[in-house]
């Protein structure tokens, strides 16, 4: 496979910082993988309540994989690898800690179908054919690369997947979550968009002159977060390869004609901070006093913009809110607004017309100026 970086040679200064940016996170996680336990492979006293409602919350955003052929890159402990074993034709597990890999080995062992491999995720020998995976799956990977390595690695796992197939990645955002003391943290805490944007620019051209990219699937807040942490820092991105002649139609034209970012801004500045719907927080609360919320209510917010009414909602009359968007632009802001205001406001990326609940999940469905963009 040709070498990722495309302008040429690598300067020997920016190939050491690459070299000790992988030395400073083996030694991280060799200080804090000694204990080999869910506590220490999650970074908090309470990872165990976590992972009970994570754990299924994260497969079932996952697409169906029975049969299918699954890397998982950090697969750490193996909490994620049982559950991918069970279902998935063929699991290839990897994590950079021998120790790590080899406790996954000996929980998962007795699935003949899983491949165990200890190997940098960032080094040039890791490499598979090309389109030979159905799913790509990582959870807390990302964080710990540079960005250089994020874009490189990326490009591959775009090769490495099947036309049709999936790439899935959760990382945490905007700042730490678990209560894990800690010397340093080398953890890149990213915003969101840096991860939506580098990845919605990756293309490739196959032999034949085929050229191919990732089209987001979904992407949302781990709702095990909000509702213990009221966090919604720790997200997930479900990604699809297709044909770069895929017509994504709606979804592009909002994010690049009508809700480009600093179309967002300015209806924020008209609307007030939060809205890009007439009338702001005033016409909010005007519809909202309609709706007879009660505490503990479950609240689904179609076409949920930038948050503001989430937040309000969710703020004033302690509701649990979910609000999705068709919209990366938007779901976006929504993200870094809701950093800091410890509410319980999910939000996911998701097409109102295809996405399923579960029969009496919400007490209320509330929308503005959504249906109006939807075809009869």
């Amino acid at each position: 496979m040709a070498h990722s970086h495309t302008n040429g040679a690598i300067s020997p200064s920016f190939s050491k910082d690459l070299c000790e940016e992988r030395e400073i996170q083996k030694n991280y996680w060799k200080e804090h993988s000694v204990g080999l336990s869910v506590e220490a492979m999650m970074l908090d006293s309470k990872a165990s309540d976590l992972d009970k409602e994570e754990r299924p919350e994260i497969l079932a955003f996952l697409p169906p994989i029975e049969g299918t052929t699954v890397l998982e890159f950090g697969a750490g402990i193996g909490r994620f690898t049982t559950e991918l074993a069970q279902k998935a034709g063929q699991v290839i597990a990897v994590d950079f800690i021998e120790s790590v890999i080899k406790k996954n080995e000996n929980i998962n062992g007795h699935y003949k179908n899983v491949k165990f491999l200890c190997a940098d995720v960032t080094s040039p020998n890791m490499n598979f054919p090309n389109e030979s995976m159905d799913l790509i799956f990582s959870n807390w990977l990302l964080m710990y690369l540079s960005d250089q390595e994020v874009e490189d690695l990326a490009k591959k796992m775009l090769q490495w997947t099947k036309v049709g197939g999936y790439i899935f990645f959760r990382e945490s955002c905007f700042h730490q979550s678990g209560d894990n003391k800690r010397k340093y943290n080398p953890t890149h805490y990213r915003e969101p968009k840096f991860y939506t944007k580098l990845f919605k620019e990756c293309h490739m051209n196959d032999e034949d002159g085929n050229s191919y990219e990732l089209s987001l699937v979904s992407c949302k807040c781990i709702g095990a977060y909000v509702r213990n942490k009221k966090n919604q820092n720790q997200i997930c991105w479900l990604w699809q390869k297709v044909s770069s002649d895929n017509d994504r139609g709606f979804q592009r034209f909002l994010d690049n004609v009508q809700y480009k970012s600093s179309g967002i801004l300015r209806y924020e500045r008209v609307f007030g901070e939060g809205f890009v719907s007439t009338g702001g927080l005033e016409t909010t609360k005007e519809f909202v006093d309609m709706l007879d919320l009660k505490p503990g209510q479950k609240v689904l917010d179609v076409g949920c913009g930038i948050g503001g009414g989430d937040f309000y909602m969710a703020e004033n009359f302690d509701v649990d809110v979910v609000g999705i968007d068709l919209s990366v632009n938007m779901i976006s802001f929504a993200l870094e607004h809701a950093i800091g205001l410890k509410c319980s406001v999910e939000f996911e990326v998701a097409d109102c017309t295809k996405k399923e609940y579960p029969d009496n999940t919400f007490d209320v469905i509330y929308s503005r100026d959504t249906i109006l963009h939807i075809q009869v």
